[in-house]
């Protein structure tokens, strides 16, 4: 079983910054492919970025990228999502997620991943 939990959401300014962490106990962190998505109220929830075991590859949903980083540190089982130049259409609750495997493209889809976090409040205000 791995357990996931998210801190570092808040009110922030549109143009501000926040960092994301995701703290990661259980099994062997190391192995899995980790993701962020974000679901706004009334919207469905999405993809915004994904980071292989090794943090050899990096994949960003297009509204974000270019504004937002994901790095992981497998000695201390994080994950980070450093978000950077907010927009309010950036507010939402962020959800991180954890795979043990995935098919082909896979790290975009939701129903890809086994464990979630129960997900921390990003709110910018215009």
């Amino acid at each position: 079983q791995v357990q996931l939990v998210e801190s570092g959401g808040g009110l922030v300014q549109a143009g501000g910054s926040l960092r994301l962490s995701c703290a990661a106990s259980g099994r062997t962190f190391s192995t899995w492919y980790m993701g962020w998505f974000r679901q706004a109220p009334g919207k469905e929830r999405e993809f915004v970025a994904a980071i292989s075991w090794n943090s050899a590859y990096k994949y960003y949903a297009d509204s974000v990228k270019g504004r937002f980083t994901i790095s992981r540190d497998n000695a201390g089982n994080t994950a980070y999502l450093q978000m950077t130049t907010l927009k309010p259409e950036d507010t939402a609750v962020y959800y991180c997620a954890a795979a043990g495997s995935l098919t082909y493209g896979g790290m975009y889809r939701l129903e890809q991943y086994d464990y979630w976090g129960q997900g921390t409040q990003v709110t910018v205000s215009s």
